[in-house]
């Protein structure tokens, strides 16, 4: 998947793009892990009950000169994408990743388009 400037995740009605004020120490701040290309990688469990038991996690990437991300919810194993916005038995994993968003829109590193 590569970097774009607005993301959609599958089955939301809201897109995304980087915000302008974006820095990379809140990147580092927010748990991004700056990899060997100076890519920033994310991944979060979406159980509110357990973050050790997912049955589905969230991974965004945002590369090295700020300019591009990706997004994605996937299964537990990470291997692929799901839609976890199809079903109300996953109303859980929603409500943490609508969580998860609001905190970096909060922190300025996403805005809603």
């Amino acid at each position: 998947m590569a970097y774009a400037t607005t993301v959609q995740i599958p089955g939301d009605s809201k897109t995304y793009q980087l915000s302008p004020a974006v820095k990379k120490y809140t990147l580092m701040d927010l748990g991004f892990v700056k990899g060997k290309s100076g890519a920033f990688t994310y991944e979060r469990a979406l159980d509110p009950t357990s973050p050790y038991n997912a049955a589905f996690k969230f991974k965004m990437g945002v590369n090295a000169d700020l300019t591009g991300f990706k997004m994605a919810t996937v299964t537990g194993n990470g291997m692929q994408r799901v839609d976890i916005f199809k079903k109300d038995a996953h109303a859980g994993a929603v409500e943490q990743l609508h969580y998860i968003i609001k905190e970096f829109i909060d922190r300025e590193l996403l805005v809603e388009v």
